[in-house]
């Protein structure tokens, strides 16, 4: 099997026979079923209901006889109702934003800590990261799993880590020139907002000695990876992951960049009819559920992803044994990931619904412009706002766009319309207009 570089320790479970994968699969999943059982209530409670005991796990089919856990799960029992280990034994906490202003808290042991760095070392290594690179990581440090989760398996591969996190575009550019960087971390988005003030200067990538990079946090098409590579002339690779399972480190694309592996040993993956829970058949197109077979802080039984994708049943030739998911294409939820932030339209609701002068009528615009993500929310206003001055319209957008950064995380661009300008629903209001279309991205 040819690779470019040599193969880390650490990816060597990623060329295990299925057999040999199965048997790890299926010891993992048993331990960790018992182990949640006698830990979790919540899990324990619904498996009762259902008739099922842990013993009862005896193939990896079985894992269809155990109960779904869903978001809410994790926003109802906050903050730590889901742990299956003391608080003691707890060495990281990280959480993403939720609907109602609660974060989403998980947790890690320090044995969860080397399983997240070992998925992060071969999901850099498949991407063609090796020791002596310079890795510029641009994905964000504190509660977001994305900056520390990619920093400690870059350092864990040998590289060496500039943790300069987003924003200050300027510097980051002066620092991929000076330092030498030769691979970066980012969000699709924020690194084309890069590629665009290099292009806008008197500089030029054929300066730099940048070579490739993972994207990920948010969904992006394969038109966006064209002009990425076109633009800029690096190699662009896709991860999944999420903070609920481990954080980034979940799933990989490989130099064949044809569908993202899935880390198979430490994450046991069903694609499911999203309405009915129905398992699907490989290369059909259904909602992603995960089990972590190895996550001992807050184990996932069946975690239902909402994301929307299909499992390529052939086999890849760059001879990894691991089964490959295709790119996320959409979610059946209602949540939005705009540039890496998770936005449910609930939150944005909330945050107008706190500024008066406005009438509780609006709507969400997503576009795509040359590749990124646009968003936009329309307020109605009252009559006789609309008839003020210019001024006090302006304020009022003011008020209302950090109102939304303020419970959202993210400054999101508020139109001011006339009443009635919004279309009525008989029925369900339609609060989320998506216009995005895979072919506005190339």
């Amino acid at each position: 099997m040819p690779h470019a570089t040599p193969i880390h320790p650490d990816s060597y479970a990623d060329f295990l026979t299925r057999d040999e994968l199965a048997r790890i699969q299926l010891h993992r999943l048993q331990n960790i079923v018992a182990l949640s059982y006698a830990k979790v209530e919540l899990f324990r409670r619904r498996m009762q209901a259902t008739g099922v005991k842990p013993e009862d796990i005896r193939s990896l089919a079985d894992v269809a006889r155990l109960p779904f856990t869903e978001k809410s799960d994790l926003r109802d029992t906050y903050p730590y109702g889901l742990f299956a280990c003391p608080m003691q034994d707890v060495v990281r906490l990280h959480a993403s934003s939720g609907t109602t202003g609660k974060p989403i808290v998980v947790g890690y042991t320090r044995e969860d800590m080397k399983v997240w760095t070992s998925v992060m070392v071969r999901t850099l290594s498949a991407a063609g990261f090796h020791k002596g690179d310079i890795v510029q990581n641009c994905f964000g440090y504190g509660l977001f799993t994305g900056g520390l989760g990619a920093h400690y398996g870059a350092e864990a591969l040998g590289a060496t880590v500039i943790p300069i996190s987003g924003g200050n575009t300027e510097r980051q550019l002066m620092v991929m020139q000076d330092f030498g960087v030769t691979c970066i971390c980012s969000t699709p988005s924020y690194f084309l907002h890069l590629i665009e003030t290099i292009e806008a200067s008197s500089r030029g990538f054929k300066d730099l000695k940048l070579r490739a990079g993972v994207f990920g946090a948010e969904p992006w098409t394969e038109g966006m990876r064209q002009r990425i590579e076109e633009r800029s002339g690096i190699k662009a690779y896709d991860i999944y992951g999420l903070s609920e399972i481990i954080g980034p480190g979940v799933a990989t694309e490989c130099s064949c960049q044809c569908g993202l592996h899935v880390f198979e040993d430490h994450f046991l993956m069903e694609i499911v009819d999203p309405k009915t829970g129905r398992l699907m058949p490989d290369g059909e197109e259904g909602e992603l559920v995960l089990t972590t077979l190895s996550k001992q802080a807050i184990p996932m039984i069946r975690y239902r992803t909402h994301d929307i994708t299909s499992i390529i049943p052939e086999p890849c030739v760059c001879g990894r044994t691991l089964r490959r998911i295709r790119r996320i294409s959409h979610r059946s939820d209602d949540m939005m990931i705009i540039r890496g932030v998770n936005v449910f339209p609930s939150q944005i609701e909330a945050a107008l619904l706190k500024v008066e002068q406005t009438l509780p009528h609006y709507q969400i615009l997503l576009t795509r412009k040359e590749g990124l993500d646009q968003i936009e929310v329309q307020v109605e206003v009252t009559e006789e706002m609309f008839r003020d001055r210019v001024s006090a319209l302006e304020q009022l957008e003011k008020k209302l766009t950090h109102a939304i950064e303020h419970v959202v995380g993210l400054r999101i661009e508020v139109r001011l319309v006339e009443p009635k300008t919004i279309e009525r629903s008989q029925g369900k209001a339609k609060r989320v207009v998506d216009q995005r279309k895979e072919g506005s991205a190339s």
